[in-house]
C-alpha cells in the first residue's frame, strides 16, 4: 500500500524540524513518511495548511532532511493500538512501544484528536473517585468525570503525588501521560506502578526531555483516546494521570515560534485556551457506561498563578489541587463538584466535619499570628494551636493514606483532642452521634 501512495517532490523550505512542501488534497493532522536521498525514513505530521502549501513537522527532527526528500501522505492522523492487550504496557508519544514487549502491530487501531463528546450522551457527575489521601477525599473531593489540575512549583513533590493517587485510587483503569519528563521521573513512575502492583491496569504513554517536541503534543490526546474507547466500549471508570501540561503548552509555544505565528501573552499563542479545553473537555461520564475523569499537573513558573497556563487551565477545569510546601493547601485547594457526592454518596457528617475543621485551621491560623506578634493568646488559642498542628501532621501531609471513612473518624478524633463538644458550633445530633465516646467520659470526669 504505502508504494502505491502518490509522492510529493516539491519540497520549499526547511527550518529546524519543520518542513513545507507543495500538494493538494492533504488533511490537517494527517501523517507523512519522509524519505531522505539515502533511503532513510522518517514520520511527519500535518500541523499547518495554507493553500497548496503544507507544514510539517518531523517528528525525528530536522537533521538530514534535503530538498530532495520524497514525501508520501498517509491519508490519516496519528492512530493509537487500543485493545486489552495494551494493558500494562508502555508507549511513546509516537505511539510505539518501548516496554520490550510483544509486538501490537496487528492490533485494531482508532484515530486520536477528534470531536468532544456529544452533549447528549452525558450524565450528571454523582460518583465519588476514592484516592485514600485525606486532603481530597474529605475536603475536595474527585468526582468521576471532573477535569481538575494540581497547580505546584518546581520542587514541590506532585509527581509523588500524582503516583501515590494512582496506586490508591479505585478507578478501574489508570491511564498515565507523561510529557518533557526527565528520565528519572519516567523511571519512578514505571517502578511505583510495578511495585505495587497497579501495572496491569494502567497504560502508560511517554514522552522525555530528549524526545522530539511533536510526540509531546501528542500523548495527551493518545491518553484520552485510549481512556474513551474503555471509557465507551468497555465502561470502565478511567482516570487519565498528565504530567506536566506547561511542558505542553511550552511544546506548542515551541511550535508557534518555528511556524512564525504571532505570540498572544508571554510568547504563547492565542489558541492556548483552545488547545488546553479541547484536551480537558474529554472528560465525562457516559451515558450507559463508564468514565473519564482528568487529574493533571500543572507547574506555575515562579509560584505565579497569573501565568498563562495555569490562568488558562483555572477558566477550564473544575476547581484545583494546590501543592504548597509539600502538601495539598486546604485554603487554595477547591474542588466545584464535590458537593455532588458529600452527604449523598459519603456520610451523613462529612460536610458538617470539613467545614468545622476547615473553620477551625483558619482560627489555628489566625492564633499563630497573634502567637508571632506576642499578642496573649486566650485558652481557646491554645487549643486552636494544637489543632492546628494535629491538622497538619495527621490529614496535610501528601504521604498520608487512609479510607474516607477512616478520616472522618479520626477528623472527628483530632476535634475531641482539642476541643468540648459545644466548641465545635455543629448539629447536635451528628455530636451525640460521632463524637467520641471516651472523649466525652474524659470532659465529664474533668468537669466534676
Amino acid at each position: 500500500m504505502f508504494d502505491t501512495l502518490k509522492i510529493h517532490t516539491q519540497v520549499l523550505e526547511i527550518v529546524g524540524d519543520l518542513l513545507k512542501v507543495r500538494a493538494q488534497d492533504v488533511e490537517y493532522g494527517s501523517l507523512a513518511i519522509i524519505e531522505n536521498p539515502d533511503g532513510e525514513q522518517s514520520l511527519a505530521q500535518v500541523i499547518q495548511l495554507s493553500r497548496d502549501v503544507v507544514s510539517l513537522q518531523v517528528f525525528a527532527g530536522g537533521s538530514g532532511l534535503s530538498t530532495r526528500s520524497r514525501i508520501r501522505f498517509l491519508g490519516h492522523p496519528m492512530q493509537v493500538s487500543y485493545s486489552n492487550n495494551i494493558l500494562g504496557r508502555i508507549f511513546r508519544g509516537s505511539g510505539l512501544a518501548i516496554d520490550g514487549g510483544p509486538s501490537l502491530d496487528d492490533e485494531p487501531k482508532v484515530n486520536i484528536g477528534g470531536a468532544t463528546v456529544n452533549p447528549m450522551m452525558r450524565v450528571m457527575p454523582k460518583h465519588m473517585i476514592h484516592t485514600r489521601v485525606p486532603m481530597v477525599d474529605l475536603f475536595n473531593c474527585l468526582v468521576e468525570s471532573q477535569k481538575i489540575p494540581i497547580f505546584s512549583v518546581a520542587g514541590e513533590p506532585h509527581n509523588q503525588l500524582l503516583a501515590r493517587i494512582a496506586t490508591q485510587t479505585d478507578a478501574d483503569m489508570i491511564v498515565f501521560g507523561g510529557l518533557g519528563l526527565i528520565f528519572d521521573d519516567y523511571h519512578f513512575f514505571r517502578t511505583t506502578f510495578e511495585e505495587q502492583g497497579n501495572f496491569s491496569r494502567t497504560i502508560m504513554y511517554v514522552n522525555l526531555a530528549s524526545d522530539p517536541i511533536v510526540e509531546r503534543l501528542l500523548v495527551p490526546d493518545m491518553a484520552l483516546k485510549v481512556a474513551e474507547r474503555f471509557a465507551v466500549e468497555e465502561g470502565k471508570r478511567v482516570l487519565v494521570l498528565l504530567t506536566d501540561m506547561t511542558a505542553y503548552a511550552d511544546a506548542l509555544k515551541e511550535v508557534g515560534i518555528a511556524m512564525e505565528h504571532v505570540p498572544s501573552n508571554r510568547g504563547y499563542l492565542g489558541d492556548l485556551y483552545s488547545k488546553l479545553a479541547q484536551r480537558y473537555e474529554q472528560a465525562c461520564d457516559y451515558k450507559g457506561a463508564g468514565s473519564v475523569t482528568i487529574l493533571s499537573v500543572t507547574t506555575m513558573p515562579g509560584n505565579d498563578i497569573t501565568h498563562p497556563v495555569p490562568d488558562n487551565t483555572g477558566y477550564i477545569t473544575e476547581g484545583q489541587f494546590y501543592l504548597h510546601n509539600r502538601m495539598i493547601d486546604p485554603f487554595g485547594s477547591l474542588s466545584r463538584l464535590k458537593q455532588q457526592v458529600i452527604g449523598k454518596e459519603t456520610r451523613e457528617d462529612h460536610a458538617q466535619v470539613m467545614n468545622t475543621m476547615i473553620r477551625l485551621y483558619s482560627e489555628a491560623k489566625d492564633a499563630e499570628k497573634k502567637q508571632a506578634m506576642a499578642f496573649d493568646l486566650s485558652a481557646y488559642d491554645h487549643k486552636l494551636l494544637t489543632f492546628g498542628r494535629l491538622f497538619k501532621e495527621r490529614f496535610m501531609g501528601i504521604e498520608v493514606a487512609m479510607d474516607l471513612n477512616e478520616a472522618l473518624d479520626l477528623g472527628w478524633q483530632t476535634m475531641a483532642d482539642c476541643f468540648e463538644p459545644q466548641e465545635l458550633l455543629m448539629k447536635k445530633q451528628l455530636v451525640d452521634k460521632y463524637f467520641p465516646a471516651t472523649a466525652q467520659t474524659r470532659q465529664q470526669t474533668a468537669g466534676d
